[in-house]
C-alpha cells in the first residue's frame, strides 16, 4: 500500500511551476493525498480544502475519468465546494472530497473499498467520507470495515443509509425558492422542468416534482435508467444532447458538473437553473455573470444540493431523519437570502453565496484562535464517534 501526502505549507518554491501545486494555490487547499494499491486496482485522490470550521466531510465519487489530471481537477473543485456548502448550511464542518478512478459498473470490489478505507483512516479524522456519484450504501459499509471516519453507512450499523432522499428534498425546496423569486409563487404545478440525469437524487427529485404537478422532461446517458424513471413519473424522455435547448421554465442539472459552459450557454431557454449536480458552472466568473446578464436565475449548486451533507452530518450527532429533513428544508430560506443579496448588490448568485459563506468561515475562524483542548481534530472527531463502534 502506497501513499503520498502533499501539503501546500511544505511545498518548495522550485515546485511552484508544477500544475498540481498551481491548482492547490488557486483553490487554497490544505492537503491532497494520492492513494494507490495496485493489487486491488485502487487509484484514489483525497482532497482536504479547509478545516477552519471542523473536520473535512465530503463524499467519495467513483468515475472513469479520461486521465489523472481530470480526476485531480474534479476533486479539487468538489472539495472546495464542500467547504462553502458546510459554511453556508451552518454546519461545524470543513470541506473535503475523494475520487476513485474506475467504472462503478464494473470495477467495484470489497477489497478496493477496504483499501480505500484504510487510507481514510490514516488521516486520523481530518477527513470523513460519505457517498457520492457512483457509490452506494454497500460500498460505504466496506469502507466502514476499515475506518470509523465514514458516514452514510447502512441504518443497521447505526447510520442514515442512502442520503439521496434528503439531497433531493433540499433541491426541491431550492427550486421552489427560485420559483418564488421568479414568479412570486413557489408552486411547481404546471411548470415545465428539464431534469438532466436519472440517478438516485434525480429519481427522488422527479417524484417530488411530479407529485406537485410539474411537467417533466428527463435525459440520461444510460437509456435503461431514464426509461424506467420516465415511466414511473410520467415524464418525456429527451436525448442527452437535446436537453439544453428545451423551452422550459426550469433546467435542473442532476448529473456531472461543468454543464453550463461555452458550448451550452447559448442554448438554455429557461428562467431558472437549479439542480443537484456539483460544479454546474464550468467557469464560475464567466458563466455565472453570463447567466445573470441573460436574466436566468442560478441557484448555487453547493447550496441547493446541501441536503446530502446535512443528512450525513446528522449521523455525527445521532441520526434523526425528521431532524435531517427539517434542516434541509431551510435550504429554501438560504436560497432566497442569496437571491435577494444578489439582486440588492448586483452580483451573480455564486459570488453572493461565496461572500456569505466566507463571512461565516472568517467569523468562526476568529473564535478558533482562542485555545481550547477540544480544538484538536483528533479529540473533536473522537467525541463525535465515541460509542459508534
Amino acid at each position: 500500500m502506497q501513499s503520498t501526502t502533499v501539503d501546500k505549507s511544505t511545498a518548495k518554491k522550485k515546485d511552484s511551476d508544477f500544475k498540481l501545486f498551481s491548482q492547490l494555490q488557486t483553490y487554497e487547499h490544505e492537503q491532497i493525498v494520492i492513494c494507490s494499491e495496485p493489487s486491488v486496482g485502487l487509484k484514489a485522490i483525497i482532497a482536504i480544502h479547509n478545516t477552519t470550521l471542523g473536520p473535512a466531510l465530503g463524499g467519495t465519487r467513483m468515475w472513469p475519468y479520461n486521465n489523472e489530471e481530470e480526476a485531480i481537477r474534479d476533486v479539487l473543485r468538489l472539495s472546495r465546494g464542500m467547504t462553502y456548502k458546510a459554511a453556508i448550511s451552518g454546519l461545524n464542518l470543513g470541506g473535503g472530497k475523494a475520487v476513485i478512478i474506475g467504472d462503478p459498473r464494473t470495477d467495484k470490489t470489497e477489497e478496493l473499498f477496504r483499501a480505500f478505507g484504510r487510507f481514510v483512516d490514516s488521516l486520523g479524522g481530518r477527513y470523513i467520507t460519505a457517498e457520492d456519484v457512483g457509490i452506494d450504501v454497500q460500498d460505504m459499509e466496506w469502507v466502514n470495515s476499515e475506518t470509523k471516519y465514514v458516514t452514510g453507512i447502512p441504518k443497521s450499523l447505526g447510520g442514515s443509509g442512502d442520503p439521496s432522499p434528503v439531497t433531493a428534498y433540499g433541491v426541491y425546496m431550492g427550486i421552489k425558492a427560485c420559483c418564488k423569486k421568479a414568479y412570486d409563487n413557489d408552486s411547481v404545478n404546471g411548470r415545465k422542468i428539464a431534469v438532466q440525469g436519472a440517478g438516485h437524487v434525480s429519481s427522488y427529485l422527479c417524484k417530488l416534482l411530479a407529485e406537485e404537478g410539474a411537467e417533466l422532461y428527463i435525459s440520461d446517458i444510460y437509456e435503461d435508467k431514464v426509461e424506467e424513471l420516465a415511466d414511473e413519473v410520467n415524464a418525456t424522455v429527451v436525448d442527452p444532447d437535446s436537453i439544453y435547448g428545451l423551452d422550459v421554465d426550469i433546467f435542473s442539472p442532476c448529473a456531472l458538473g461543468g454543464i453550463v459552459n461555452d458550448d451550452t450557454i447559448d442554448h438554455f431557454n429557461c428562467d431558472i437553473i437549479a439542480g443537484g449536480a456539483n460544479n454546474v458552472l464550468d467557469r464560475e466568473d464567466k458563466h455565472g455573470q453570463e447567466l445573470m446578464d441573460r436574466g436566468i436565475i442560478y441557484a448555487p449548486d453547493y447550496v441547493i444540493n446541501a441536503g446530502g451533507l446535512i443528512n450525513v452530518a446528522s449521523e455525527l450527532e445521532g441520526y434523526n431523519p425528521e431532524r435531517a429533513h427539517q434542516k434541509a428544508s431551510k435550504i429554501y430560506d438560504t436560497i432566497l437570502d442569496i437571491l435577494n443579496y444578489s439582486e440588492e448588490n448586483d452580483t451573480p448568485t455564486f459570488v453572493s453565496s461565496n461572500i456569505l459563506a466566507e463571512k461565516r468561515i472568517n467569523n468562526v475562524g476568529r473564535i478558533h484562535r482562542i485555545y481550547s483542548s477540544k480544538s484538536e481534530f483528533s479529540g473533536h472527531v473522537g467525541e463525535m464517534y465515541r460509542g459508534k463502534q
